[in-house]
């Protein structure tokens, strides 16, 4: 009785083990994919992120920004900006934030601009 429970407990522990091998080795080529479809323009956006010393993410939050609209992050900006303007009371750090905040969502901008170029390109050539 226990050598069959022996063995069954052996038999379970393998087919957990290629399952959990399998899983890895799915989620690895997700990543994979995944890390190449964001290609260039994550790249871009990850040196922009460390050059400006701040997050796409962090930007977003401090102009209140849910998605990267030009006119949104203009208008966010002049409010902000003029609000937190020393003469009024208000913070030079603060407002120091939001010129960096707007900088860079408009490098992000940018890159997103650049990387749509680039990939029409790649379809023209493609076509061709």
């Amino acid at each position: 009785m226990a050598k069959y429970l022996a063995q069954i407990v052996v038999m379970g522990v393998q087919v957990v083990g290629r399952a959990f091998a399998r899983a890895l080795r799915q989620e690895f080529a997700a990543s994979q994919a995944a890390a190449q479809a964001r290609g260039r323009s994550g790249q871009q956006s990850a040196a922009a992120s460390s050059i400006s010393g701040m997050t796409l993410q962090e930007a977003q939050q401090i102009l209140n920004i849910a998605t990267l609209n030009p006119e949104d992050i203009q208008k966010n900006y002049e409010h902000l900006f003029k609000a937190n303007d020393k003469s009024v009371g208000g913070s030079f750090y603060v407002q120091s934030k939001v010129v960096r905040a707007k900088e860079r969502l408009e490098e992000e901008l940018d890159i997103q601009a650049q990387s749509k170029h680039q990939s029409q390109q790649k379809q023209e050539n493609t076509e061709t």
